[in-house]
């Protein structure tokens, strides 16, 4: 599981939506409280990698991990960007294939 964390902000840290898209299972969801909306489907997370990776030129350092499970992580990461710098959490959730099953994120 932390290599599939890793691949995911080495992937949105290279602006590489198609790869980090590759790690999402097909009804994926990511539902972020920092910008009020739920994102489900790869077509609508490669919406949201575009309008907050992409576009803010996001780039997210790992801070720490802590385990829950054998298919949850609650990854501590920083943002920097167009926007400044920021720190929140992304609580990970892996489905049976080793796919991001879902991410809940917020900002700290």
């Amino acid at each position: 599981m932390n290599t599939l964390i890793q691949d995911f902000i080495q992937a949105t840290n290279a602006f590489d939506v198609e790869a980090a898209l590759g790690l999402f299972a097909t009804d994926a969801v990511i539902d972020d409280a920092s910008v009020g909306d739920a994102f489900v489907g790869k077509t609508r997370i490669r919406d949201y990698l575009e309008a907050f990776f992409v576009r803010y030129h996001t780039v997210t350092t790992l801070i720490s991990l802590k385990f829950s499970g054998d298919r949850q992580v609650e990854a501590h990461v920083g943002f920097t960007g167009d926007f400044g710098q920021e720190t929140g959490v992304l609580m990970v959730r892996i489905d049976a294939d080793g796919r991001i099953d879902r991410i809940d994120a917020d900002l700290d």
